[in-house]
């Protein structure tokens, strides 16, 4: 089964007053949505859009793994556990809250940031606090404390692809335009696919698409 999410679909957030403009792709704060809670491990993809000297400021996170992936521009991100690092377009920011962890991310740059953040449900809670950036990473990222493998897949226009085998797998296009199936998909849209028949990927013009594969939490249960 796939179910598509176009980017005007996203709930609209962030502060444009203040120079932030967020895009939900789950059910998050104020827009709450019984049915669109959360898609396997992934509780949130949210693309973010800060303008030059915005920010959010520091704010709590725990028990649950985050994951950045710049686009435009330059992150600052400072926690309480005493990271202070700049994150650029190709890099991986992941900061595991466990018990509780405090952080800060920033514009400081005098361009705009372009940035998508994903957050994932933990395997087991708590814990102590861990952070790391991958710079320039590769095909794939593990992410073993929730499960899931990260792929990422940089392609030019006319590339065909698999999606990982899976029982859940999430698209993501950060850039470009991608056919999954005889879906269309442009920047900002997203592809929700159950199953392991789940139909190749290609790319219509040169393309960057973020793939979560994960496992389906209701096979645990049963």
């Amino acid at each position: 089964m796939t179910r598509i999410q176009r980017a005007a679909e996203r709930y609209p957030g962030g502060d444009p007053a203040a120079g932030i403009e967020t895009r939900h792709a789950l059910s998050f704060g104020p827009h709450y949505d019984p049915d669109n809670l959360r898609f396997g491990a992934l509780l949130a993809c949210n693309e973010e859009r800060l303008a030059p000297g915005a920010g959010f400021d520091e704010h709590p996170h725990s028990h649950t793994e985050i994951v950045t992936w710049v686009v435009e521009g330059e992150l600052t991100h400072h926690d309480t556990a005493g990271h202070t690092t700049v994150v650029r377009p190709g890099d991986l920011q992941r900061l595991s809250a466990a018990d509780g962890v405090r952080h800060v991310e920033r514009n400081d740059a005098g361009v705009p940031l372009v940035f998508v953040q994903m957050w994932l449900a933990p395997l087991s809670p708590g814990g102590e606090p861990s952070y790391e950036v991958v710079r320039g990473v590769g095909d794939t990222y593990d992410l073993p404390a929730a499960g899931s493998v990260l792929h990422v897949r940089r392609l030019p226009a006319g590339a065909r692809t698999a999606l990982p085998e899976a029982d859940l797998a999430y698209v993501h296009v950060v850039r470009g335009t991608v056919r999954v199936g005889d879906e269309a998909l442009d920047p900002g849209d997203a592809a929700r696919l159950t199953g392991t028949d789940a139909p190749g990927l290609v790319a219509t013009t040169d393309a960057e698409v973020l793939i979560w594969a994960m496992p389906d939490p209701r096979r645990a249960l049963g």
